[in-house]
């Protein structure tokens, strides 16, 4: 091996990319590297805090920016080298081998969405907050640029952002993932997406984690900041991670070639079915329910359409490898190994139990009456992180093949805690509408 260093890098509970940096060893078979897993998020308690990373040899690669460097995704494992079950990567791993067990394979993409700003100034205390948001091309900084909601698919004239998107891209190819396209996005001010290439749910994984982290470090270099926050623009579109989902049995598609088969329709009955609890995994935070509104591109209830964005379950046209599924809710603030994982297992579960989707909804679901949504029985999704750990607390045995109950119950008390630092936080927005008035 040619560089000095091998950077480490693992996910802990809540999706937060970790990097422990060594020296290159000469062979990577066989090799540990040990650290403190209690000061890490949801891995391990102070008493029992040794673990190891093992480097996943498929994922090495040139750090792009560091000459000296190479990095690989990492497993987490005890002393011993045994695979630990707090690991969500190893979670990942499992969807795949119970996937396996019943002769399927997941074939899974991501179209991350995120913002380009120039410049992100933030300030919080007990009695002061600020936000200044400053974009290149965005019509709120005095400049000349596309309107909200208006932006999508802008050509070069208007994309500022335009040559951090490719060296963003660029940089992710190089270190062996494929992205099967790139463009601006709807909202002004920067947004754009990045959509993988197809992958299992562990690479699908490592492939969100290396694209955040890369556009994060691009961006920075080149002087911009890098925002995958769902709805960092209280008008205009937030960002979203739809996944793309088909099944398959060897060669065959088992969604269906040019139809959706009875496996689909069972499968999209299934995240229907488990989509409120799927959504304390897949919208992790306060900030994911600002995004969840009507009028927005983003889903406000379980239900599926044919070609339809305004549901949380769209069916696009087939292409040359069949039928797949899309499913909205999710954003990039999610841990791409549990979020993945999770889908597999609700969809699975209506596959199980043979689950009826109901119809489908072929018209704009924002202008339909709230009253008319609750006479067709049709649920809407969580409108806050507390509502959604509540279903997800009530409603999580479908995920208990992959996820142990312990790592559930860990995940729904950080996340409460999480909830009261955020939620509880008066906001300028607060006072601006209601201090003078009541």
């Amino acid at each position: 091996m040619e560089r000095k260093y091998l950077k480490l890098r693992y996910t802990d509970l809540l999706g937060v990319l970790r990097t422990l940096t060594v020296k290159t060893p000469r062979d990577l078979s066989g090799f540990r590297a040990y650290f403190d897993g209690s000061s890490v998020f949801g891995i391990a308690s102070i008493e029992d805090g040794d673990l190891a990373l093992e480097p996943v040899p498929e994922t090495l690669a040139a750090v792009p920016w560091d000459p000296s460097s190479y990095s690989a995704i990492s497993r987490i494992v005890t002393p011993g080298g045994e695979r630990y079950s707090r690991d969500p990567r190893y979670v990942a791993e499992k969807v795949e081998e119970y996937l396996a067990g019943m002769g399927l394979k997941a074939v899974m993409g991501a179209e991350v969405e995120f913002f380009i700003f120039k410049s992100v100034k933030v300030h919080v205390s007990p009695v002061a907050q600020h936000l200044e948001i400053l974009s290149e091309e965005s019509p709120w900084n005095g400049g000349i640029a596309p309107p909200a909601k208006t932006a999508y698919h802008v050509s070069e004239a208007s994309d500022a952002v335009e040559p951090v998107r490719k060296e963003i891209v660029e940089a992710v190819e190089s270190q062996g993932y494929a992205v099967s396209k790139e463009h601006h996005e709807v909202a002004a001010g920067g947004q754009v997406e990045i959509t993988s290439g197809p992958y299992p749910p562990s690479r699908l994984g490592d492939f969100v984690q290396t694209l955040k982290l890369t556009a994060k470090k691009v961006a920075s270099l080149r002087g911009y900041t890098a925002v995958f926050l769902p709805k960092p623009l209280p008008t205009d579109n937030g960002s979203g991670m739809h996944v793309h989902i088909s099944l398959w049995s060897g060669e065959r598609n088992i969604f269906g070639d040019r139809e959706l088969s009875d496996e689909a329709r069972h499968f999209i009955a299934g995240l229907i079915e488990h989509g409120r609890s799927l959504s304390a995994i897949v919208s992790p935070t306060v900030n994911s329910y600002k995004r969840l509104v009507p009028g927005y591109e983003a889903p406000t209830i379980l239900a599926w359409g044919p070609r339809n964005r305004s549901v949380a379950i769209r069916v696009p046209p087939p292409n040359n490898y069949g039928m797949r599924i899309e499913y909205r809710p999710p954003d990039p603030t999610a841990n791409p190994y549990l979020a993945l994982a999770a889908l597999i297992m609700a969809g699975l579960d209506g596959i199980r139990k043979k689950l009826e989707s109901p119809g489908p909804i072929t018209v704009n679901a924002y202008k339909i009456p709230e009253r008319e949504l609750r006479m067709n029985g049709i649920k809407s999704l969580p409108g806050t992180l507390a509502e959604a750990l509540e279903c997800l607390e009530s409603d999580h045995e479908y995920l208990k093949p992959v996820f142990s109950e312990e790592l559930i119950q860990l995940y729904i008390d950080i996340k409460r805690e999480e909830y009261r630092r955020v939620a509880y936080h008066p906001s300028p927005a607060e006072f601006s509408y209601y201090a003078a008035l009541l």
